[in-house]
């Protein structure tokens, strides 16, 4: 060999599999707070999740609550009823937009008319299985939470379990779709992304909390001209969902699908237990939580999700034409970004929503390890964290709700509202590296 200078082998199979084990074994103390590890935490838990749902299934008794009407609103679908107005089950009319029908006439058959229950909550843990894999894989993307958070966000959870394979609600169906489109979002995959997340409105209607930073996102990234073609997809999926009821009775289904007024029940809210029922049923106190929402939301766009010094009418231009040049962020910061307009967007929602009723915990669920570890409040120590996740556990497992826990709920809530408000912008964060 010329001059007596070896080549470095390249290193073999064996090294290349023994190297990563070393460096996990090296580090075995740091797994569960190391973001890298994300995927072995993660598939550790979501195998314990399968023997998890099993024995829940075979252990825990089943409720029934809303199965049966589910199944007794889209059994008059298949009678030939599209009137919207006439479908009815044993807890009150049907209140949802097509998608719920389209899904469940699904489940009705493969469940034997329903009667199958037991196989119904074998499928409703496939989607619980599903939605954690989709979670999972947005906190791998952003590598923002220490995978011990994990343990938090699946097996520590009685009212998730039981809100999925228990009850068979169809607010799981809705988010499973949600965190698919959520995938979709990250990968890029606008187009595909708009239309699942269409499809998740299409089965309950409490997917439209993430629409104000959906729409943030597709003008920030498209401009209005090249958003318009996406937004105008997600409303052609609900027109082609529901024509059938559209063509019977287009007021009735808009009123009923999309009853954005709708009254709550006082002896289910989770979250306004210490407010006396006259004011919980008010009219003028609906339109307070309503302008509080809208005002929150405008003052996270303009302080935390437009770039600084720049128009939120620049927004409406293509990106190549706008004033300020985007900054170089990394791929991590980009995803993380979107990921948090998106679930302060819905988190926002919850905050001053009318009414929470057990099983809409898992419109926010997952998300929460995300919000807590995305805030600017660096006192906000990871203990605090994890109580705060514990005392919102407890809250929405108090039942009935008291005047204590639906307090504790708020007060958990607007510590997070909060330290998301303090929290530095990305480009901020960049800069202090």
């Amino acid at each position: 060999m010329a001059g007596g200078v070896r080549k470095k082998s390249s290193p073999g199979p064996r090294s290349r599999v023994w190297a990563p084990l070393r460096t996990i074994w090296q580090e075995k103390h740091l797994i569960v707070f190391k973001a890298e590890y994300t995927i072995l935490v993660a598939s550790v838990l979501w195998f314990l999740e399968i023997g998890i749902n099993i024995w829940v299934i075979q252990k825990v008794a089943y409720t029934e609550i809303d199965w049966q009407a589910y199944m007794d609103e889209v059994e008059g679908v298949i009678n030939g009823t599209y009137d919207y107005t006439q479908l009815k089950g044993g807890t009150g009319p049907l209140v949802y937009p097509a998608g719920f029908v389209y899904t469940f006439t699904a489940l009705y058959y493969i469940t034997n008319h329903g009667v199958n229950i037991r196989l119904a909550q074998y499928l409703f843990a496939v989607f619980y299985l599903l939605t954690l894999l989709l979670v999972f894989r947005i906190y791998h993307r952003t590598q923002k939470v220490p995978p011990y958070v994990f343990f938090f966000v699946c097996c520590a959870s009685y009212r998730i379990h039981s809100i999925f394979v228990l009850r068979l609600f169809n607010d799981p169906v809705a988010m499973m779709m949600l965190f698919g489109a959520v995938n979709l979002f990250l990968d890029g995959r606008w187009t595909l992304g708009c239309g699942l997340y269409s499809l998740a409105v299409s089965v309950k209607m409490n997917v439209l909390l993430f629409a104000p930073g959906l729409l943030f996102l597709l003008l920030s990234e498209f401009g209005l001209m090249r958003a318009i073609p996406k937004l105008s997809l997600c409303a052609a999926i609900q027109i082609l969902l529901g024509l059938p009821f559209l063509m019977e009775n287009p007021i009735g289904y808009m009123t009923r699908a999309f009853d954005l007024g709708r009254q709550f029940m006082f002896k289910w809210t989770v979250n306004w237990r210490f407010l006396p029922e006259w004011l919980f049923l008010s009219r003028y106190f609906h339109l307070v939580l309503l302008a509080a929402h809208l005002l929150a939301l405008l003052l996270f766009a303009l302080r935390h999700w437009k770039r600084p010094g720049e128009s939120i009418m620049e927004l409406l231009k293509e990106p190549g034409k706008r004033v300020i040049p985007a900054q170089k962020l990394t791929s991590d910061h980009i995803l993380s970004s979107m990921v948090l307009i998106l679930f302060t967007s819905n988190f926002i929602g919850m905050c001053f929503s009318r009414s929470l009723h057990y099983q809409f915990y898992v419109w926010y669920f997952h998300t929460l390890p995300f919000l807590l570890w995305s805030g600017g409040v660096k006192k906000l120590a990871h203990l605090l964290r994890v109580l705060i996740l514990g005392l919102v556990e407890l809250s929405w497992n108090t039942y009935p709700s008291t005047t204590h826990s639906s307090a504790a709920l708020h007060v958990c809530h607007l510590i997070m509202l909060l330290s998301l408000w303090f929290a530095p912008r990305v480009e901020e964060k960049t800069k202090s590296k």
